[in-house]
Formats: structure tokens, sequence, C-alpha cells
């Protein structure tokens, strides 16, 4: 299990952020690499993210979903569940979203198997840590 914490701004109001992170087809596509498929229910997508760790390119397919939302506190968790395609391995997270005005926090629980595994803890990190931190400036955008 990896974990990490995050920052971010975005000069935006609470509700704004709120209804931005909410809306999983505009706010996926923050993710280098990622995209939306198709939309399966209200609070679910299938997507897929394609991922460049060295020299290997990976590509994941899978879902996306609002799996705990309170309103009150502005605290959202989406639960992602993903196989490499052509390979054995999976990359399953919760991301739990905190909002605040202009900005918030990112909390990822990450398990990730096969061969991106297989590069080793330091280098999944590293690339795990770019691709939120990348997340985290486009959130500004939206």
């Amino acid at each position: 299990m990896v974990e990490l914490d995050h920052q971010f701004s975005t000069g935006k109001s609470t509700d704004y952020n709120w209804e931005a992170i909410l809306d999983l087809e505009r706010l996926i596509p923050c993710v280098e690499g990622g995209s939306v498929l198709e939309r399966t229910a209200d609070d679910s997508v299938r997507a897929e993210i394609k991922v460049k760790m060295g020299a290997m390119s990976l590509k994941f397919k899978g879902t996306v979903e609002v799996a705990e939302r309170d309103e009150d506190a502005h605290r959202v968790v989406l639960r992602v569940k993903s196989r490499e395609e052509g390979g054995q391995g999976h990359a399953n997270a919760d991301v739990t979203l905190t909002l605040g005005d202009g900005g918030g926090t990112v909390h990822t629980a990450a398990q990730i198997t096969g061969k991106a595994a297989s590069m080793g803890e330091g280098v999944m990190v590293s690339v795990l840590d770019a691709l939120i931190r990348d997340f985290t400036e486009k959130l500004s955008a939206i």
C-alpha cells in the first residue's frame, strides 16, 4: 500500500470546487493520460489511464466511482479499480478529496501489482507522486 498526501489551490469557491470534483467526466482528464470511456451510472464511469514508468508504458482500464460523499464536510472518496491491459497487474486506489475555500487536500491510498510494482517501490511512488502533483495543478483549470 502506498499512501500520499497533497494540497492544492484553485482560487475558486468551495461550492464551485465541489461541483467540479463530482463531475467525473471533467475530473478524470485532469490526470495525465486519463480519459473517460463511458458513464456507467450517475456516480461512476469506465476509464483508462496510460502511465509511463521509466522505459515502460502501461495502460490500465477500470472504473472510477464516488464511493463516499459528505457534503457538509466537502469530502469525497473516489474508488479506482483497474487492471493492466495485457498483463496480470492492477492499480486500485481510494482517493479522498477534502475541500475548503480556494483549494483542498488529496489523500491517495493505492495498491499496485504487476509490471508497475516490479519497477520497485521508489519508482512507483515517484511516478504516482508526479501524477498526483500534476493532477492538483490541473484542478485549478476546471
